[in-house]
């Protein structure tokens, strides 16, 4: 065989190769693809519950509670017992403290992601059988049967739950508020200052206010 034969390649063999290459172009291009796809449908899945609040019409972001803030609002439950629920519990710190001083603690949460991460940690704490932590919209929860409530909320939404509360609660309640006062209750008791201020108001106090204005109203 001469050397020109030995270097040269039939029309067959270019074609083979030529597919064989777009072939593979065509399967790195899929796969690229489905990894592009992948990441976003994961990225979408972690951030997505922490995005979904904010788009809503009264956001109430996660903003975890300051240790100060945490001693406050227990120091105005001293003597109190029963039940204790945290409106929009976050990670769970509040509940996770009101079932170690032996409180029947509930957190409703609308982030899945931070509900789970509150069971955890309720389990590692040790306090899982005392405990729970639900996701739901705290506007479709019924929070009659709770004695002592506590709630980190935002201005957009204290008027509204102001009002939902002064509806469900039994007389016995408590509120405490963190970060922002109710804007019509008046206020039993405070704690701290700046911005662990933690407001009290005992239902029985603000169900007799709320007496008092629909009869001058009248």
């Amino acid at each position: 065989m001469s050397k020109y034969d030995a270097q040269t390649s039939t029309p067959g063999d270019t074609i083979d190769v030529a597919v064989t290459g777009n072939g593979l172009g065509k399967r790195l291009g899929i796969i690229a693809t489905c990894v592009v796809g992948g990441s976003l449908v994961a990225l979408y899945a972690v951030t997505g519950p922490f995005v979904a609040p904010a788009l809503r019409k009264i956001c109430l972001p996660f903003v975890p509670a300051t240790s100060v803030q945490v001693e406050n609002v227990f120091k105005v439950l001293q003597q109190r017992t029963g039940s204790l629920v945290d409106i929009g519990s976050g990670d769970g710190r509040i509940v996770i403290a009101a079932a170690k001083k032996g409180f029947r603690a509930v957190g409703f949460e609308l982030n899945p992601w931070l509900v789970w991460y509150s069971r955890y940690r309720a389990w590692r704490e040790g306090v899982h059988h005392s405990t729970s932590f639900y996701i739901s919209d705290l506007w479709k929860v019924s929070f009659a049967q709770y004695s002592n409530v506590v709630i980190f909320g935002v201005p957009q939404m204290m008027d509204k739950l102001e009002d939902k509360l002064g509806r469900e609660l039994e007389s016995s309640a408590r509120v405490v508020a963190c970060r922002f006062p109710f804007p019509s209750w008046v206020p039993d008791d405070t704690a701290g200052e700046g911005i662990d201020t933690v407001w009290v108001y005992d239902a029985k106090t603000v169900q007799s206010l709320v007496q008092i204005n629909e009869a001058t109203e009248q």
